[in-house]
């Protein structure tokens, strides 16, 4: 081979390699919220593995908001390539916290989301509006050594109060299931959040009661948000409930 077919071969090459960086599928890291785990994604896990995309679903502390943000940005430091990062609930501010510093997270999704200023907390945010029951849905709460206490649902109220459009049988094993969150994860002052600076798209249902649906308006219009979609009558897992109109939303982030 003569050096100016060895040269355009190598040129070739490189812009090939080039190409299929660019074309190559963000992963998208998946952040649940309070009183859910992991499985709560499982629906939209499904959809977004199906359509090509490589899923991590982060198993959320919710211990506090600077420790759990940084549990998520020394998961995001592990991934090669672009990243979008979805939060849920609580797992919205901690995204907001997680992605500054990431070159590679391109794009946040905020489902049934706190995306809270700087200086607030999710307990500030979830009383703004009027319309939210979940102080009277709560268990007694359960004391930890360090004088704090963790947060349920009680479970005879967890179907209706967190996830009234899931079957009852499923709704059972997710109060059974439930993780719960310190309260003191809920009153820590939010850092500044990468909605100023990362583009960000918002899904909620109208029908949730653990964060009024006039709350997650209000923070989805602060944020700028590229797209908003509310949808009729869902609960507050409108990821679990309806995981096909969160996942396009997740895909048309990720484009």
């Amino acid at each position: 081979m003569s050096k100016f077919a060895t040269a355009v071969a190598l040129i070739g090459a490189l812009f090939a390699g080039n190409a299929a960086a660019q074309s190559a599928k963000p992963t998208v890291v998946l952040v649940h919220g309070a009183f859910a785990d992991s499985s709560s994604w499982n629906g939209v896990i499904q959809i977004l593995e199906k359509d090509g995309y490589s899923v991590v679903a982060a198993a959320n502390p919710l211990r506090s908001v600077s420790s759990d943000a940084a549990y998520v940005s020394n998961l995001v430091t592990s991934i090669e390539g672009p990243v979008v990062l979805v939060g849920h609930s609580y797992g919205g501010q901690v995204i907001s916290n997680a992605a500054r510093g990431h070159e590679n997270v391109k794009s946040l999704v905020y489902v049934a989301a706190f995306a809270p200023e700087a200086g607030e907390a999710a307990a500030d945010l979830a009383g703004k509006f009027p319309g939210g029951t979940l102080g009277e849905a709560l268990a007694p709460p359960v004391k930890l050594p360090d004088g704090g206490v963790d947060l349920y649902i009680d479970k005879a109220k967890f179907h209706q109060q967190f996830a009234h459009d899931v079957p009852s049988e499923q709704a059972a094993l997710m109060a059974a299931g439930q993780r719960p969150i310190a309260e003191a994860a809920l009153t820590e002052k939010s850092g500044e959040p990468a909605w100023k600076t990362l583009p960000s798209w918002f899904i909620y249902g109208d029908g949730d009661k653990n964060i009024p649906a006039k709350a997650l308006g209000f923070m989805a219009e602060r944020a700028g948000s590229k797209h908003t979609v509310v949808v009729k009558g869902a609960s507050h897992v409108v990821m679990t409930s309806k995981p096909q109109v969160v996942a396009e939303l997740i895909e048309e982030a990720a484009r």
